[in-house]
């Protein structure tokens, strides 16, 4: 039992960090009401923790190998305690996101590369699979326990219980940090990019920056800017400039391998078609994974009217068959191979999806609801099982901490991706619907019309029908214009839903494309590790030769 002491704490750590996200997307009514804000606020502090974590997981990973694997994970714990205990506590919004989205994220991005790296550290061949399939469990667990604790709490007691425990739970990581063990180095430990570091950051923030504020600045055509650029919305101006960015750290990185000095991150990893199409069906899966999990908790709570704990229940199918499949893919994996697993998930979320669609009406259908999240689960699961273990089997003894960054800076970039980017198209398909329904509906005046239009330039967001029922009566509207309104309204929700799940379809359809470059075959136990425990890994490829190919 004591060769699984450090697999406890570190998957308990593991759990911590997926279970505060589900806590926090079951609480967006609650977390509205309580800071007087609207739906769109929460949506940005929820993609600013994923954004944050993103954006510095790279570092993380580096900051890891320069001070040591098992010391930063235990100060990145210590910073996620502080973000828990100012998040348990904060009076306003913006204390919010400074606990949460920041710090709690900074945290995190110290935490996820360590972890990944000592879990490796610890166990070899077999252990090391069956390590890996436990993490991806206890993935699953804290998804199938955040919706159901965060609504129970959220519902009956506070939502800030789950955070003010959350430090307790840090409290225990850190009084059992003997259990993990780390191998002393045995070669120079690299230097800091800063230049590369600031670049990447700065690079991915604009970028999912602009997807995030498109709602309210618009695509093309402003809606309200704080400036716009030759009279159009900055919106795209900023997902460019961020682009730009990332080509400019690419550049760097590429001089500073070329001059002998430690980039952030060597390039020639991404010349691996394994690692490759791994990170960009991770991005793909949490990009859809998180997109639902903003979608579905609003159709539950502002169209149904659902409490935070009626949407937990609701969303227990998906948590549970997730943690069922993300357990039991492992041994499949070994049997099917990781690339067949990946396509069998993905056909199941796009069946789930289907079914969804067509669940989503003015009233829910329980059993059809259940059904589509079951399945929704078994696909999802089945994903977790199987990609951070390929993405592991591609790296080194020495990468270890380098490509656990990867894999979680694509992890979170799709999550900040999806929450904002599947959020955008929300609120721009409920806008479109509803200004069409207005247009359309013979019971409303050209004056009711107008007025509709007028508040829609300045953008729009994703209320309950008694709040536009509300506004309607405020703005002097006759009673059967206010329902008619209203009615056209309710029939938007809906529309705008179905749009932002039916994009998340085509996400997964277009996920295909990227598993070319998965294993056929599962990875041998202990792939990807030196022969002697003791012995070095070769150091990545230098720039222009040819990395090692593997499957």
């Amino acid at each position: 039992m004591r060769q699984w002491g450090a697999l406890m704490v570190l998957g308990t750590a593991q759990f911590l960090m997926v279970l505060d996200t589900a806590v926090m997307n079951v609480s967006i009514t609650q977390l509205v009401e309580d800071f007087d804000t609207e739906v769109t606020s929460i949506q940005a502090v929820i993609t600013l923790y994923a954004l944050v974590m993103a954006a510095f997981m790279i570092v993380g990973g580096r900051i890891g190998d320069i001070l040591g694997r098992r010391r930063v994970f235990l100060i990145g714990m210590g910073v996620y305690g502080v973000g828990s205990a100012l998040t348990a506590v904060s009076p306003a919004l913006w204390v919010l996101a400074l606990g949460w989205s920041l710090i709690e994220g900074l945290g995190a991005a110290l935490v996820l590369p360590s972890m990944a790296a000592l879990v490796a550290e610890s166990y070899r061949g077999r252990d090391r699979s069956v390590a890996y399939g436990v993490i991806g469990g206890l993935a699953g667990a804290g998804i199938a326990v955040g919706p159901l604790l965060g609504g129970w709490v959220t519902t009956y007691l506070t939502w800030r219980l789950v955070f003010a425990g959350e430090v307790v739970v840090v409290l225990a990581v850190l009084l059992f940090r003997r259990a993990i063990k780390e191998r002393p180095p045995t070669g120079r430990r690299p230097g800091l990019d800063v230049v590369g570091a600031v670049l990447s950051a700065a690079g991915l923030g604009l970028g999912v920056l602009g997807v995030l504020q498109s709602t309210t600045w618009g695509w093309v055509a402003p809606l309200d800017p704080p400036f716009t650029v030759f009279g159009f919305a900055p919106t795209l101006f900023v997902v460019a400039a961020g682009a730009g960015l990332l080509h400019v750290f690419q550049i760097w990185e590429r001089r500073r391998e070329a001059r002998g000095e430690d980039p952030l991150v060597h390039l020639a990893l991404f010349h691996r078609p394994v690692l490759r199409s791994g990170l960009m069906t991770l991005l793909s899966q949490n990009l859809i994974l998180l997109g639902l999990f903003f979608t579905i908790p609003l159709y539950l709570q502002v169209v149904q009217g659902f409490d935070a704990f009626q949407t937990g229940l609701r969303l227990l199918p998906v948590s549970v068959t997730m943690l069922v499949a993300s357990l039991a893919g492992a041994r499949l994996g070994r049997r099917a191979g990781p690339r067949r697993i990946v396509r069998v998930a993905l056909v199941l979320l796009a069946a789930s999806i289907a079914w969804l669609l067509a669940a989503i009406r003015p009233v829910v259908d329980d059993a059809q609801f259940f059904g589509a999240m079951a399945l929704l689960g078994l696909g999802m699961g089945l994903l977790a099982s199987q990609l951070g273990n390929v993405v592991q089997s591609t790296a080194g003894e020495q990468e270890r901490s380098e490509v656990g960054g990867l894999q979680f800076t694509a992890q979170n970039l799709g999550s900040a991706l999806g929450t904002a980017l599947i959020g955008s198209i929300l609120i721009g398909a409920l806008a479109h619907a509803f200004t069409t329904h207005v247009e359309q509906h013979p019971g409303i005046s050209e004056e009711a019309r107008r007025q509709t239009s007028v508040a829609l330039e300045t953008g729009i967001s994703f209320v309950s029908t008694d709040q536009v029922h509300a506004a309607a009566e405020q703005a002097g509207l006759p009673p059967a214009e206010v329902d008619a309104v209203t009615e056209s309204y309710a029939k938007a929700q809906l529309n705008g839903l179905k749009a932002a799940v039916l994009a998340t379809g085509g996400i997964t359809l277009a996920s295909f494309l990227v598993t070319r470059g998965l294993p056929a075959a599962g990875p041998a136990p202990g792939a990807g590790e030196s022969p002697d425990p003791a012995a070095p890994s070769p150091a990545p490829p230098k720039r222009g030769s040819s990395p090692p190919r593997r499957s």
